[in-house]
Protein backbone atom coordinates (compact mmCIF):
# COMPACT_ATOMS: atom_id res chain seq x y z
CA UNK A 1 0.00 0.00 0.00
CA UNK A 2 2.63 2.56 -1.08
CA UNK A 3 1.96 6.11 -1.69
CA UNK A 4 2.18 7.21 -5.40
CA UNK A 5 2.91 10.78 -4.39
CA UNK A 6 6.84 11.16 -5.80
CA UNK A 7 9.82 12.21 -3.38
CA UNK A 8 10.59 15.82 -3.37
CA UNK A 9 13.23 16.76 -5.47
CA UNK A 10 16.52 17.85 -4.34
CA UNK A 11 15.92 21.47 -5.58
CA UNK A 12 12.69 22.06 -3.04
CA UNK A 13 14.68 20.75 -0.26
CA UNK A 14 16.11 24.14 -0.23
CA UNK A 15 15.82 27.27 1.69
CA UNK A 16 14.69 29.61 -1.48
CA UNK A 17 15.81 33.25 -0.29
CA UNK A 18 19.60 33.95 0.81
CA UNK A 19 18.52 36.01 3.87
CA UNK A 20 15.90 34.57 6.35
CA UNK A 21 13.82 37.40 7.03
CA UNK A 22 12.69 37.10 3.66
CA UNK A 23 11.15 33.78 4.29
CA UNK A 24 8.65 35.52 6.42
CA UNK A 25 7.90 39.02 4.44
CA UNK A 26 7.84 37.64 1.14
CA UNK A 27 4.47 36.29 0.64
CA UNK A 28 4.32 32.34 -0.99
CA UNK A 29 1.79 31.93 -4.26
CA UNK A 30 -0.43 30.32 -1.56
CA UNK A 31 -0.48 33.35 0.54
CA UNK A 32 -1.18 35.25 -2.31
CA UNK A 33 -4.02 32.95 -3.55
CA UNK A 34 -5.76 33.09 0.03
CA UNK A 35 -5.40 37.12 -0.18
CA UNK A 36 -6.91 37.45 -3.88
CA UNK A 37 -9.79 35.45 -3.05
CA UNK A 38 -10.76 36.96 0.60
CA UNK A 39 -10.26 41.03 -1.21
CA UNK A 40 -12.02 40.36 -4.11
CA UNK A 41 -14.80 38.13 -2.44
CA UNK A 42 -15.21 40.70 0.61
CA UNK A 43 -15.82 43.58 -1.70
CA UNK A 44 -16.99 44.91 -4.66
CA UNK A 45 -19.64 42.25 -7.06
CA UNK A 46 -18.40 39.77 -5.59
CA UNK A 47 -19.59 40.20 -2.63
CA UNK A 48 -23.11 40.92 -3.83
CA UNK A 49 -22.38 37.33 -5.50
CA UNK A 50 -21.83 35.81 -1.85
CA UNK A 51 -25.04 36.54 -0.69
CA UNK A 52 -27.21 35.29 -3.89
CA UNK A 53 -29.01 32.65 -1.46
CA UNK A 54 -31.73 33.96 -0.10
CA UNK A 55 -30.63 31.02 3.09
CA UNK A 56 -28.50 33.06 4.73
CA UNK A 57 -31.08 35.38 5.83
CA UNK A 58 -32.26 32.33 8.05
CA UNK A 59 -29.30 31.44 9.28
CA UNK A 60 -28.21 34.94 10.30
CA UNK A 61 -32.18 34.77 12.17
CA UNK A 62 -32.40 31.48 13.76
CA UNK A 63 -28.58 31.88 14.88
CA UNK A 64 -30.16 35.45 16.70
CA UNK A 65 -32.90 33.34 18.26
CA UNK A 66 -30.77 30.43 19.55
CA UNK A 67 -28.57 33.25 21.47
CA UNK A 68 -31.42 34.73 22.46
CA UNK A 69 -33.41 31.77 24.05
CA UNK A 70 -30.49 29.59 24.75
CA UNK A 71 -32.23 26.38 22.96
CA UNK A 72 -31.84 24.86 19.95
CA UNK A 73 -35.26 24.55 18.42
CA UNK A 74 -36.63 21.38 17.72
CA UNK A 75 -40.25 23.35 15.51
CA UNK A 76 -39.90 25.98 13.18
CA UNK A 77 -40.37 29.34 14.16
CA UNK A 78 -40.38 31.82 10.88
CA UNK A 79 -43.46 29.83 8.92
CA UNK A 80 -46.94 30.00 9.11
CA UNK A 81 -47.54 26.70 7.20
CA UNK A 82 -44.94 24.99 9.29
CA UNK A 83 -46.00 25.96 12.87
CA UNK A 84 -46.36 22.46 14.86
CA UNK A 85 -44.09 20.56 12.45
CA UNK A 86 -40.53 19.19 13.62
CA UNK A 87 -37.95 21.24 12.41
CA UNK A 88 -34.06 19.81 12.28
CA UNK A 89 -32.12 22.91 12.58
CA UNK A 90 -28.92 21.24 11.88
CA UNK A 91 -26.21 23.39 11.27
CA UNK A 92 -27.18 25.37 14.02
CA UNK A 93 -23.51 26.00 15.60
CA UNK A 94 -23.21 27.67 12.47
CA UNK A 95 -25.97 29.72 12.88
CA UNK A 96 -24.86 30.41 15.99
CA UNK A 97 -21.48 31.59 14.98
CA UNK A 98 -22.66 33.72 12.03
CA UNK A 99 -25.50 35.33 13.86
CA UNK A 100 -22.90 36.95 16.08
CA UNK A 101 -20.52 37.68 13.29
CA UNK A 102 -23.63 39.67 12.37
CA UNK A 103 -24.85 41.42 15.52
CA UNK A 104 -20.89 42.44 15.44
CA UNK A 105 -20.25 43.69 11.51
CA UNK A 106 -23.16 43.33 10.06
CA UNK A 107 -23.38 41.83 6.19
CA UNK A 108 -20.26 42.76 6.37
CA UNK A 109 -18.49 40.61 8.71
CA UNK A 110 -20.93 37.50 7.43
CA UNK A 111 -19.65 37.78 3.85
CA UNK A 112 -15.36 38.52 4.61
CA UNK A 113 -16.17 35.63 7.71
CA UNK A 114 -17.27 33.19 3.89
CA UNK A 115 -14.93 34.32 1.70
CA UNK A 116 -11.83 34.17 4.54
CA UNK A 117 -13.18 30.23 4.67
CA UNK A 118 -13.11 29.97 1.21
CA UNK A 119 -9.56 31.47 0.26
CA UNK A 120 -8.38 29.77 3.22
CA UNK A 121 -9.88 26.23 1.84
CA UNK A 122 -8.44 26.68 -1.53
CA UNK A 123 -5.02 28.42 -0.70
CA UNK A 124 -5.03 24.57 1.59
CA UNK A 125 -5.69 22.62 -1.42
CA UNK A 126 -3.30 24.20 -3.21
CA UNK A 127 -0.18 23.79 -0.73
CA UNK A 128 -1.34 20.26 -0.34
CA UNK A 129 -0.84 19.70 -3.71
CA UNK A 130 2.48 21.17 -3.31
CA UNK A 131 3.34 19.20 -0.50
CA UNK A 132 2.03 15.75 -2.08
CA UNK A 133 4.65 16.08 -5.06
CA UNK A 134 3.04 18.36 -7.53
CA UNK A 135 4.79 21.11 -9.91
CA UNK A 136 3.72 24.27 -9.42
CA UNK A 137 2.53 25.06 -12.49
CA UNK A 138 0.51 22.20 -12.27
CA UNK A 139 -0.80 22.58 -9.08
CA UNK A 140 -2.56 26.20 -10.39
CA UNK A 141 -4.09 25.12 -13.34
CA UNK A 142 -5.84 22.44 -11.42
CA UNK A 143 -6.69 25.15 -8.76
CA UNK A 144 -7.73 26.99 -10.74
CA UNK A 145 -10.34 24.63 -12.88
CA UNK A 146 -11.34 23.49 -9.15
CA UNK A 147 -11.87 27.23 -8.11
CA UNK A 148 -13.97 27.89 -11.01
CA UNK A 149 -15.71 24.50 -11.13
CA UNK A 150 -16.95 25.65 -7.27
CA UNK A 151 -17.62 29.16 -7.91
CA UNK A 152 -21.58 27.90 -8.31
CA UNK A 153 -21.52 27.96 -4.67
CA UNK A 154 -19.66 30.58 -3.42
CA UNK A 155 -22.45 31.43 -0.82
CA UNK A 156 -22.18 32.51 2.93
CA UNK A 157 -23.67 29.29 3.74
CA UNK A 158 -22.36 26.68 5.90
CA UNK A 159 -21.54 24.16 2.99
CA UNK A 160 -18.67 26.14 2.99
CA UNK A 161 -17.56 25.03 5.87
CA UNK A 162 -17.90 21.11 4.87
CA UNK A 163 -15.29 22.37 2.21
CA UNK A 164 -12.95 22.62 4.35
CA UNK A 165 -13.57 19.72 6.29
CA UNK A 166 -13.74 17.62 3.37
CA UNK A 167 -10.05 18.72 2.76
CA UNK A 168 -9.13 17.95 6.41
CA UNK A 169 -10.49 14.56 6.48
CA UNK A 170 -9.20 13.42 3.42
CA UNK A 171 -6.06 14.27 4.15
CA UNK A 172 -5.68 12.60 7.76
CA UNK A 173 -7.27 9.37 6.32
CA UNK A 174 -4.91 9.56 3.28
CA UNK A 175 -1.85 10.18 5.56
CA UNK A 176 -2.52 7.35 7.66
CA UNK A 177 -3.50 4.69 5.10
CA UNK A 178 0.28 5.69 2.96
CA UNK A 179 2.28 5.18 6.36
CA UNK A 180 0.50 3.19 8.80
CA UNK A 181 2.10 2.38 12.43
CA UNK A 182 3.22 6.48 12.78
CA UNK A 183 2.50 9.03 14.03
CA UNK A 184 -0.30 10.29 10.57
CA UNK A 185 -2.38 6.75 11.71
CA UNK A 186 -2.57 8.32 15.14
CA UNK A 187 -3.61 11.28 13.77
CA UNK A 188 -6.92 9.07 12.68
CA UNK A 189 -8.10 9.51 16.00
CA UNK A 190 -8.53 13.06 15.31
CA UNK A 191 -11.33 12.53 12.90
CA UNK A 192 -14.28 11.52 15.82
CA UNK A 193 -13.38 15.23 17.35
CA UNK A 194 -13.55 16.73 13.63
CA UNK A 195 -16.94 14.80 13.64
CA UNK A 196 -18.09 16.69 17.13
CA UNK A 197 -17.95 19.67 14.92
CA UNK A 198 -18.81 19.19 11.81
CA UNK A 199 -22.03 16.75 13.00
CA UNK A 200 -23.72 20.32 14.31
CA UNK A 201 -21.86 22.63 11.16
CA UNK A 202 -23.44 20.79 7.91
CA UNK A 203 -24.96 17.83 6.73
CA UNK A 204 -22.08 17.39 4.67
CA UNK A 205 -20.88 15.07 7.94
CA UNK A 206 -22.44 12.42 6.01
CA UNK A 207 -19.95 12.72 3.21
CA UNK A 208 -17.41 11.88 6.06
CA UNK A 209 -18.87 8.26 6.18
CA UNK A 210 -18.77 7.78 2.61
CA UNK A 211 -14.78 8.54 2.54
CA UNK A 212 -14.61 6.17 5.46
CA UNK A 213 -16.37 3.21 3.65
CA UNK A 214 -14.16 3.82 0.73
CA UNK A 215 -11.16 3.13 2.57
CA UNK A 216 -12.75 0.26 4.48
CA UNK A 217 -13.13 -1.27 0.82
CA UNK A 218 -9.79 -0.32 0.16
CA UNK A 219 -8.23 -2.31 3.04
CA UNK A 220 -11.01 -5.43 2.53
CA UNK A 221 -9.44 -5.80 -0.92
CA UNK A 222 -5.93 -5.36 0.11
CA UNK A 223 -6.53 -7.93 2.84
CA UNK A 224 -8.52 -10.75 0.92
CA UNK A 225 -5.99 -9.82 -2.41
CA UNK A 226 -2.72 -10.92 -0.44
CA UNK A 227 -1.03 -13.96 0.99
CA UNK A 228 -1.91 -15.17 4.60
CA UNK A 229 1.78 -14.66 5.08
CA UNK A 230 1.13 -10.89 4.45
CA UNK A 231 -2.37 -9.71 5.54
CA UNK A 232 -0.83 -8.80 8.99
CA UNK A 233 -0.21 -4.96 7.95
CA UNK A 234 -3.93 -4.74 6.33
CA UNK A 235 -5.63 -6.57 8.81
CA UNK A 236 -3.94 -4.15 11.73
CA UNK A 237 -5.07 -1.13 9.49
CA UNK A 238 -8.65 -2.28 9.04
CA UNK A 239 -9.26 -2.60 12.51
CA UNK A 240 -7.92 1.01 13.48
CA UNK A 241 -10.04 2.38 11.11
CA UNK A 242 -13.04 0.17 12.24
CA UNK A 243 -12.87 1.35 15.64
CA UNK A 244 -12.30 4.97 14.31
CA UNK A 245 -14.91 4.82 11.91
CA UNK A 246 -17.02 3.75 15.07
CA UNK A 247 -16.31 6.16 17.00
CA UNK A 248 -17.08 8.73 14.16
CA UNK A 249 -20.41 7.20 14.28
CA UNK A 250 -20.80 8.01 18.03
CA UNK A 251 -19.58 11.46 17.62
CA UNK A 252 -22.34 11.78 14.99
CA UNK A 253 -24.74 11.18 17.71
CA UNK A 254 -24.09 14.04 19.97
CA UNK A 255 -26.54 16.45 18.53
CA UNK A 256 -29.50 18.16 19.07
CA UNK A 257 -31.96 15.22 17.75
CA UNK A 258 -29.61 12.41 18.59
CA UNK A 259 -29.86 9.29 15.88
CA UNK A 260 -33.13 11.13 14.38
CA UNK A 261 -31.31 13.73 12.51
CA UNK A 262 -29.89 10.39 10.95
CA UNK A 263 -32.92 9.00 9.97
CA UNK A 264 -33.93 12.75 8.93
CA UNK A 265 -31.14 13.19 6.61
CA UNK A 266 -31.32 9.79 5.03
CA UNK A 267 -35.16 10.42 4.34
CA UNK A 268 -34.70 13.77 2.37
CA UNK A 269 -31.64 12.58 0.43
CA UNK A 270 -33.51 9.14 -0.38
CA UNK A 271 -36.98 10.95 -1.79
CA UNK A 272 -36.82 10.93 -5.51
CA UNK A 273 -39.38 13.62 -5.81
CA UNK A 274 -37.22 16.19 -3.81
CA UNK A 275 -34.18 15.14 -5.89
CA UNK A 276 -35.48 15.83 -8.95
CA UNK A 277 -37.20 19.04 -8.19
CA UNK A 278 -34.42 20.96 -5.96
CA UNK A 279 -31.88 22.54 -8.30
CA UNK A 280 -29.03 21.92 -6.51
CA UNK A 281 -29.64 18.04 -6.31
CA UNK A 282 -29.69 18.20 -9.84
CA UNK A 283 -27.02 17.07 -12.20
CA UNK A 284 -24.74 19.67 -13.55
CA UNK A 285 -25.66 21.77 -16.89
CA UNK A 286 -22.94 21.16 -18.64
CA UNK A 287 -23.58 24.49 -21.15
CA UNK A 288 -22.45 26.36 -17.85
CA UNK A 289 -18.97 27.44 -17.71
CA UNK A 290 -18.29 25.90 -14.23
CA UNK A 291 -19.78 22.39 -15.02
CA UNK A 292 -17.23 22.45 -18.09
CA UNK A 293 -13.87 23.50 -15.87
CA UNK A 294 -15.52 20.09 -13.80
CA UNK A 295 -15.56 18.04 -17.03
CA UNK A 296 -12.02 19.37 -17.90
CA UNK A 297 -11.18 17.74 -14.65
CA UNK A 298 -12.73 14.40 -15.29
CA UNK A 299 -10.28 14.52 -18.53
CA UNK A 300 -7.47 15.57 -17.39
CA UNK A 301 -7.84 12.88 -14.63
CA UNK A 302 -8.74 10.33 -17.15
CA UNK A 303 -5.71 11.42 -19.24
CA UNK A 304 -3.13 11.09 -16.50
CA UNK A 305 -4.42 7.77 -14.94
CA UNK A 306 -3.64 6.47 -18.77
CA UNK A 307 -0.06 8.14 -18.90
CA UNK A 308 0.43 7.37 -15.24
CA UNK A 309 3.59 5.02 -15.06
CA UNK A 310 3.15 4.94 -11.13
CA UNK A 311 1.42 2.64 -9.08
CA UNK A 312 -2.28 4.21 -8.23
CA UNK A 313 -3.29 3.41 -5.15
CA UNK A 314 -7.01 1.15 -4.88
CA UNK A 315 -7.80 3.95 -2.23
CA UNK A 316 -7.12 6.74 -4.89
CA UNK A 317 -8.46 4.89 -7.59
CA UNK A 318 -12.06 4.40 -5.31
CA UNK A 319 -11.87 8.35 -4.12
CA UNK A 320 -11.56 9.15 -7.80
CA UNK A 321 -14.90 7.44 -8.15
CA UNK A 322 -16.51 8.53 -5.21
CA UNK A 323 -15.75 11.92 -6.72
CA UNK A 324 -16.52 11.81 -9.92
CA UNK A 325 -20.24 9.85 -9.62
CA UNK A 326 -20.87 12.69 -6.97
CA UNK A 327 -20.34 15.62 -8.90
CA UNK A 328 -21.93 14.07 -11.63
CA UNK A 329 -24.97 13.52 -9.81
CA UNK A 330 -25.41 16.66 -8.56
CA UNK A 331 -24.31 20.38 -8.83
CA UNK A 332 -24.28 21.13 -5.38
CA UNK A 333 -21.60 18.42 -4.83
CA UNK A 334 -18.87 19.70 -7.63
CA UNK A 335 -16.89 22.04 -5.19
CA UNK A 336 -16.43 18.97 -2.70
CA UNK A 337 -15.62 16.67 -5.92
CA UNK A 338 -13.76 19.15 -7.62
CA UNK A 339 -11.13 19.44 -4.88
CA UNK A 340 -10.44 15.64 -4.30
CA UNK A 341 -9.93 15.42 -8.06
CA UNK A 342 -7.05 18.03 -7.78
CA UNK A 343 -5.54 17.16 -4.63
CA UNK A 344 -5.10 13.27 -6.13
CA UNK A 345 -4.24 14.07 -10.33
CA UNK A 346 -1.71 16.89 -9.07
CA UNK A 347 0.87 15.06 -8.36
CA UNK A 348 0.29 11.93 -10.96
CA UNK A 349 -0.18 14.59 -13.92
CA UNK A 350 3.08 16.29 -12.29
CA UNK A 351 4.90 12.67 -12.58
CA UNK A 352 3.69 11.69 -16.10
CA UNK A 353 4.89 14.92 -17.00
CA UNK A 354 8.52 14.76 -15.52
CA UNK A 355 8.36 11.21 -17.29
CA UNK A 356 8.00 13.05 -20.50
CA UNK A 357 10.59 15.14 -20.06
CA UNK A 358 12.85 12.33 -19.20
CA UNK A 359 11.85 9.71 -21.71
CA UNK A 360 13.88 9.56 -25.49
CA UNK A 361 10.46 8.40 -26.83
CA UNK A 362 10.06 12.42 -26.35
CA UNK A 363 10.58 14.16 -29.32
CA UNK A 364 13.90 16.56 -28.84
CA UNK A 365 12.38 19.93 -28.43
CA UNK A 366 9.44 18.64 -26.21
CA UNK A 367 11.48 17.50 -24.38
CA UNK A 368 14.10 19.99 -24.04
CA UNK A 369 10.79 22.76 -23.10
CA UNK A 370 9.58 19.77 -20.35
CA UNK A 371 13.37 19.76 -19.25
CA UNK A 372 13.06 23.89 -18.93
CA UNK A 373 9.27 23.83 -17.45
CA UNK A 374 10.32 21.39 -15.42
CA UNK A 375 13.68 23.35 -14.06
CA UNK A 376 11.72 26.12 -13.41
CA UNK A 377 8.66 24.00 -11.77
CA UNK A 378 11.26 23.07 -9.07
CA UNK A 379 12.91 26.61 -7.96
CA UNK A 380 9.79 28.02 -7.68
CA UNK A 381 8.63 25.04 -5.17
CA UNK A 382 11.56 25.10 -3.45
CA UNK A 383 11.01 28.83 -3.03
CA UNK A 384 7.43 28.40 -2.34
CA UNK A 385 8.31 25.71 0.36
CA UNK A 386 10.71 27.65 2.10
CA UNK A 387 8.47 31.15 2.43
CA UNK A 388 6.32 29.89 5.66
CA UNK A 389 5.96 33.45 7.07
CA UNK A 390 2.31 34.02 5.92
CA UNK A 391 2.94 37.55 7.13
CA UNK A 392 0.46 39.46 4.26
CA UNK A 393 -2.74 37.12 4.84
CA UNK A 394 -2.40 37.89 8.62
CA UNK A 395 -2.20 41.74 8.08
CA UNK A 396 -5.03 41.14 5.41
CA UNK A 397 -7.37 39.11 8.10
CA UNK A 398 -7.09 41.91 10.84
CA UNK A 399 -7.26 44.82 8.23
CA UNK A 400 -10.33 43.08 6.69
CA UNK A 401 -12.15 42.95 10.47
CA UNK A 402 -11.34 46.26 11.70
CA UNK A 403 -12.94 47.57 8.04
CA UNK A 404 -15.78 44.96 8.80
CA UNK A 405 -16.26 46.27 12.43
CA UNK A 406 -16.13 50.00 11.06
CA UNK A 407 -19.50 49.56 9.06
CA UNK A 408 -16.83 48.86 5.87
CA UNK A 409 -15.11 52.20 6.04
CA UNK A 410 -11.60 52.62 6.35
CA UNK A 411 -11.44 56.39 7.37
CA UNK A 412 -13.88 57.64 5.01
CA UNK A 413 -13.16 55.11 1.82
CA UNK A 414 -15.85 53.31 1.98
CA UNK A 415 -14.50 49.81 0.86
CA UNK A 416 -16.99 47.24 2.06
CA UNK A 417 -20.65 47.87 1.38
CA UNK A 418 -22.12 44.01 1.24
CA UNK A 419 -25.64 43.82 0.85
CA UNK A 420 -28.69 41.82 -1.01
CA UNK A 421 -28.98 42.37 -5.02
CA UNK A 422 -31.60 44.85 -5.31
CA UNK A 423 -32.34 42.69 -8.89
CA UNK A 424 -32.57 39.24 -7.56
CA UNK A 425 -34.26 39.75 -4.45
CA UNK A 426 -37.23 42.19 -3.16
CA UNK A 427 -35.38 44.45 -1.46
CA UNK A 428 -37.57 47.57 -2.34
CA UNK A 429 -40.87 45.24 -1.71
CA UNK A 430 -39.44 44.71 1.85
CA UNK A 431 -38.47 47.85 2.87
CA UNK A 432 -42.40 49.06 2.11
CA UNK A 433 -43.77 45.98 3.65
CA UNK A 434 -42.03 46.36 6.91
CA UNK A 435 -42.79 50.47 7.05
CA UNK A 436 -46.30 49.37 6.28
CA UNK A 437 -46.17 47.70 9.57
CA UNK A 438 -47.90 44.33 8.01
CA UNK A 439 -47.85 41.42 9.68
CA UNK A 440 -49.83 38.83 8.04
CA UNK A 441 -47.96 36.12 6.53
CA UNK A 442 -46.62 36.51 3.04
CA UNK A 443 -46.58 33.97 0.36
CA UNK A 444 -43.34 34.82 -2.02
CA UNK A 445 -41.01 31.91 -3.66
CA UNK A 446 -38.79 29.45 -1.92
CA UNK A 447 -35.88 30.83 -3.07
CA UNK A 448 -36.86 34.55 -1.65
CA UNK A 449 -38.55 33.35 1.60
CA UNK A 450 -34.92 33.60 3.65
CA UNK A 451 -34.66 36.98 2.85
CA UNK A 452 -37.89 37.97 3.85
CA UNK A 453 -37.40 36.09 7.30
CA UNK A 454 -33.92 38.32 7.33
CA UNK A 455 -36.01 41.34 6.66
CA UNK A 456 -39.00 41.03 8.55
CA UNK A 457 -39.10 38.57 11.08
CA UNK A 458 -40.91 38.85 13.54
CA UNK A 459 -42.58 41.39 12.19
CA UNK A 460 -43.87 38.96 9.93
CA UNK A 461 -43.76 35.19 9.15
CA UNK A 462 -43.39 33.36 5.68
CA UNK A 463 -45.48 30.71 4.12
CA UNK A 464 -42.54 29.22 2.31
CA UNK A 465 -38.79 29.40 2.07
CA UNK A 466 -36.08 27.15 0.83
CA UNK A 467 -35.93 24.57 3.48
CA UNK A 468 -37.39 21.54 1.63
CA UNK A 469 -36.78 19.04 4.05
CA UNK A 470 -38.90 20.81 6.52
CA UNK A 471 -42.17 21.31 4.47
CA UNK A 472 -42.00 17.85 2.52
CA UNK A 473 -43.24 16.64 -0.62
CA UNK A 474 -47.02 17.39 -0.57
CA UNK A 475 -46.39 20.99 0.24
CA UNK A 476 -43.99 21.30 -2.69
CA UNK A 477 -46.01 19.57 -5.38
CA UNK A 478 -49.04 22.12 -4.27
CA UNK A 479 -46.61 25.03 -4.17
CA UNK A 480 -45.35 24.38 -7.56
CA UNK A 481 -48.50 23.99 -9.23
CA UNK A 482 -49.39 27.41 -7.45
CA UNK A 483 -46.17 28.87 -8.82
CA UNK A 484 -46.81 27.67 -12.41
CA UNK A 485 -49.95 28.39 -12.61
CA UNK A 486 -51.29 24.54 -12.94
CA UNK A 487 -54.97 23.73 -12.94
CA UNK A 488 -56.15 23.98 -9.41
CA UNK A 489 -53.44 26.80 -8.68
CA UNK A 490 -55.20 29.29 -6.14
CA UNK A 491 -56.44 26.22 -4.10
CA UNK A 492 -53.23 26.62 -1.74
CA UNK A 493 -53.68 30.62 -1.39
CA UNK A 494 -57.74 30.00 -0.95
CA UNK A 495 -57.51 26.89 1.71
CA UNK A 496 -54.45 28.58 3.74
CA UNK A 497 -56.22 32.12 3.63
CA UNK A 498 -53.26 34.02 2.29
CA UNK A 499 -53.83 37.48 2.30
CA UNK A 500 -50.43 38.81 0.51
CA UNK A 501 -48.33 37.88 -2.27
CA UNK A 502 -44.79 38.66 -3.02
CA UNK A 503 -43.65 37.60 -6.64
CA UNK A 504 -41.44 38.12 -9.46
CA UNK A 505 -43.39 41.11 -11.71
CA UNK A 506 -42.94 38.66 -15.03
CA UNK A 507 -44.29 35.32 -13.27
CA UNK A 508 -46.66 33.46 -14.32
CA UNK A 509 -48.37 33.94 -10.85
CA UNK A 510 -48.12 37.26 -11.17
CA UNK A 511 -49.92 37.22 -14.76
CA UNK A 512 -52.41 35.25 -13.14
CA UNK A 513 -52.99 37.59 -10.15
CA UNK A 514 -53.25 40.70 -12.23
CA UNK A 515 -56.28 39.26 -14.11
CA UNK A 516 -58.23 37.73 -11.20
CA UNK A 517 -60.84 39.84 -9.56
CA UNK A 518 -60.04 38.40 -6.30
CA UNK A 519 -56.59 40.07 -5.91
CA UNK A 520 -55.42 43.75 -6.56
CA UNK A 521 -51.73 45.20 -7.12
CA UNK A 522 -51.15 47.06 -3.51
CA UNK A 523 -46.83 47.25 -4.22
CA UNK A 524 -45.03 47.55 -7.46
CA UNK A 525 -41.44 47.69 -8.42
CA UNK A 526 -39.08 46.69 -11.31
CA UNK A 527 -38.57 42.91 -9.11
CA UNK A 528 -41.37 42.44 -7.59
CA UNK A 529 -44.97 43.11 -6.87
CA UNK A 530 -47.57 42.76 -3.88
CA UNK A 531 -50.79 41.40 -4.22
CA UNK A 532 -53.35 42.22 -1.79
CA UNK A 533 -56.71 39.73 -1.42
CA UNK A 534 -59.46 41.78 -2.36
Amino acid sequence: MESSVPPQSEARLQSSPTNPWLNYLVPSVADLIFVLLLVTMSSGLMATRLLGDAGTGWHIRNGEQILRTHSIPHTDPFSVSTASRPWYAWEWMYDVVIAAVHKEAGLNGVVFVSAALIGFTFALLFRMMLQRGALLPVGLLLLILALISSSIHFFARPHVVSWLFTLGWFQILDSAEARPGSQTARNLFWLPVLMLLWVNLHGGFVFAFALLGVYLLSGAIEYFGNQADRRERAANWLRTLAIVTALSLLASLVNPYGYELHVHVYRYLSDRWLMNHIDEFLAPNFHGFAPQCFAALLLIAIVTLALSRAQVRLSHLLVLLLASASGLYASRNLPVASILLALIIAPLLSQAVIGLAASSNTPSRMRAMLTRCQAFASRAGAMEAGLRGHVWPIVVVLLGIAIALHEGKLGSLQLMDTHFDAKRFPVQAAEVIEERGMHDPIFTLDSWGGYLIYQLYPQSKVFVDDRHDLYGVEFFKQYLKTIRVEPGWDALLNDNHVNWVLVPKDSPLASALRTSLRWKVSYEDQTAVLFQRS
